[in-house]
């Protein structure tokens, strides 16, 4: 099968897999496994940020967070395609207690701007209204198709939060993508926001885990909501060893992944009844619009699986990621797939 679905499918390389093997641990809820520590402290020089913690997943690492960020009753402004609202099973409110406040993005790429978020902002106001704690920034934004936020933009939204004491947190999944798109360093990206929370498990391809990074003392007290919340791991240097691999050689070689992307939504515009803006395709996922085939979303995936290509549907549209278990010649032959599936 060529897998489409999303960059989480990617399996471990046979560097990885020889990592995990020799990877010297310990116990890491004492914070004696050495191999979990040195991911940490790379990571943390990575994106020139005070500490990291590593986490088992990204939900739970943008969890941490929000629980650190804001306090019960408390609200959180986030786009509303966000992963953190959409997807993170109303965790905020479960979890911290905290309400989500979803703004929708006038602009296609799906990233709020400042003033946007400033007309959702409860802040010393009527004590009746839930005071604003925390904005959830997206970078790359999944469901607007990969679209990046670039620099400058990230820094006149975080500057203007800290004025109001507000804190800034960046759900940085796909942010080497985004680094990529952008000709950035991941640190110039992620730098203004109060915590960052990035996927070794996506595009970077190691088979588990996700990093939190903030300040010291921040990364000292997700530590103990990490526990609290389950993520307290032992021998994970097996983990780490791979996660080190995937940190240090995947990113050079994410611009193939956005290549590929771009090869099959150029193929996809071209189909009748298939809309997509190609704008938006820079880096490794396409999302396209098929209600004008009169067909149904679903029963295209159908029809795709039955010719050997996965990809998800979400109501009327389709969504396509690339990755390095994908090669060029296999994203010819999902085209090929695709155009058979709408005839």
């Amino acid at each position: 099968m060529i897998d489409l679905r999303s960059d989480t499918v990617t399996r471990p390389t046979p560097a990885m897999r020889r990592a995990m093997a020799e990877a010297e641990v310990g116990d890491d809820v004492y914070g004696e496994d050495p191999t979990v520590n040195q991911l940490e402290e790379r990571a943390a020089e990575i994106f020139e940020k005070e500490a990291a913690l590593f986490v088992p997943t990204g939900s739970m690492g943008n969890q941490i967070a929000i629980k650190l960020h804001t306090r019960p009753g408390s609200e959180v402004i986030i786009e509303e395609r966000g992963h953190i609202f959409n997807y993170e099973m109303a965790a905020m409110a479960v979890i911290s207690g905290a309400l989500a406040r979803p703004v929708r993005s006038r602009d296609a790429s799906g990233h709020l701007a400042w003033d946007e978020i400033a007309a959702a902002l409860h802040v010393g106001g009527p004590y009746y209204l839930a005071p604003t704690r925390l904005v959830a920034l997206e970078n790359t934004h999944n469901l607007a198709g990969g679209t990046v936020m670039p620099r400058a933009q990230m820094e006149d939204i975080c500057r203007r939060a800290h004025a109001l004491g507000i804190a800034v947190h960046l759900d940085g999944a796909r942010i080497f993508n985004a680094a990529v798109a952008l000709d950035e360093r991941v640190a110039a990206l992620a730098g203004p926001a109060d915590s960052v929370m990035f996927c070794l498990s996506k595009g970077l391809g190691a088979p588990v885990g996700s990093m939190l990074l903030g300040s010291a003392d921040f990364i000292r007290e997700a530590r103990a909501v990490r526990k609290l919340l389950g993520g307290g791991m032992r021998q994970a240097g097996v983990l780490a060893a791979a996660a080190l691999i995937a940190l240090e050689e995947s990113p050079p070689r994410l611009y193939e992944d956005h290549l590929k992307a771009r090869r099959l939504a150029e193929a996809l515009a071209q189909m009748r009844g298939v809309r997509l803006d190609l704008t938006r395709v820079v880096t490794n996922i396409v999302i396209c619009d098929v209600s004008e085939t009169k067909q149904g979303a679903e029963a295209i995936c159908a029809r795709l699986r039955e010719r050997g290509v996965l990809a998800s549907n979400f109501g009327q549209q389709i969504r396509f990621v690339t990755h390095y278990d994908v090669s060029h010649e296999e994203i010819e032959r999902a085209i090929i797939a695709f155009k058979e599936a709408l005839d």
